[in-house]
């Protein structure tokens, strides 16, 4: 082979080597609660991360490379969700959808961002999460300081006159809510009659429910996650006491009800809009309820997260992160979720929070 014959074809084989390199995968990541007590939730990430991901697959994946999809599981537990933000940065994803828990999104956000890595999370409501000015966090939920108050004033209204009782588990989410619900509570001229914090994980709150008793409590608003508050629910009915609990976004899944039982009956939370009410994600719902899964809470969340993220590699032309934040933050997006887009912060514009009420084993909009 004469020596330009060499050189063609080290040309050629570059070229190729090129072209693939080109079109090689895109490895995103869902990250959540896989496990724990909150796997419920993990399980909804994961759903929708991979009904996304096959539907994007299907139409030739983003700017032509297809994804492929891998997970990171932190049981809600920050120093676990700094390990898994460790890893996946080390696999060199483009993208985390996640994490569920507002205590393992902002320690693993951070990591997130040395490693220029874009975030968005379905779930996580605590302000603190887009409020360090990090350029790579977003979040297609609400936040603590609009959920909160939304309850506060709620129970004003239909509560009037009533004894109201709050109590936290201590976790940035469970904390952060009670205390803005208490903050227009107060300042609407109401006051607490008591504030308490509880240990998550635990079996018994009957020294809880004694206090309730006690003090005469009407409705117990709750900062804090299904099992702890399905268990105060039921052990409240079991010590005579009919306190209307009130909660957030976590005690959305039929778990808590699992729980419960009758109990539960008339608790009622905030949540943002029921995305699976929405004539226009019939067919994806129908999709998941046709492979026997019921896409409640966070499934459709997720699944519009990352509709959002690929809209926005696709507007910029490139999966480099900081070109998508720009992207995601300059552009309208069309999801389940409606069109959607995000301010400054990284918090979505869209419509905020709404209740729902317990009754009959299901979960509804409140009248």
């Amino acid at each position: 082979m004469t020596r330009l014959s060499s050189v063609i074809v080290a040309a050629a084989a570059a070229s190729i080597l090129g072209s693939v390199s080109a079109k090689a995968d895109v490895t995103i990541a869902v990250a959540g609660p896989l496990t724990g007590s909150e796997a419920v939730f993990g399980e909804q990430f994961r759903r929708g991360a991979e009904q996304a991901v096959a539907d994007l697959n299907a139409k030739g994946g983003v700017l032509g490379q297809k994804l492929v999809l891998v997970t990171g599981d932190d049981a809600c537990d920050p120093k676990q969700a700094v390990s898994v933000a460790n890893d996946l940065a080390a696999k060199k994803v483009a993208f985390v959808v996640g994490h569920y828990c507002s205590g393992s999104s902002i320690p693993a956000s951070d990591v997130y961002a040395e490693s220029n890595i874009v975030e968005i999370s379905p779930a996580s409501t605590n302000p603190k999460f887009t409020e360090r000015g990090l350029p790579n966090v977003f979040r297609v939920c609400g936040r603590d300081d609009a959920q909160g108050p939304t309850a506060a004033k709620y129970v004003a209204e239909h509560f009037k006159g009533k004894k109201i009782a709050i109590v936290h588990d201590k976790s940035a989410y469970g904390k952060g809510l009670a205390d803005e619900f208490q903050k227009t509570l107060n300042a609407g001229g109401t006051k607490e009659v008591i504030y308490e914090a509880i240990t998550a994980g635990e079996k018994d709150y009957s020294p809880l429910v004694s206090k309730l008793k006690e003090a005469k409590a009407d409705v117990l608003y709750f900062g804090g996650y299904k099992t702890e508050g399905g268990l105060i629910v039921r052990q409240m009915h079991d010590q005579g006491l009919h306190a209307t609990m009130v909660g957030g976004d976590a005690l959305v899944t039929e778990e808590f009800w699992a729980i419960t039982g009758p109990a539960g009956e008339g608790t009622l939370m905030t949540f943002g809009p029921d995305l699976r009410q929405d004539p226009a994600n019939a067919a994806l719902v129908k999709a998941f309820r046709d492979q026997k899964y019921e896409p409640e809470a966070y499934t459709l969340y997720t699944y519009g997260a990352i509709q959002a993220w690929a809209q926005a590699v696709a507007k910029a032309g490139s999966v480099d992160a900081t070109k998508v934040e720009a992207s995601l933050r300059a552009n309208k997006f069309d999801t389940v979720l409606g069109k959607i887009g995000f301010d400054a912060k990284g918090d979505i514009t869209a419509p905020g929070y709404v209740f729902y009420l317990w009754k009959d084993g299901k979960y509804a909009y409140a009248k």
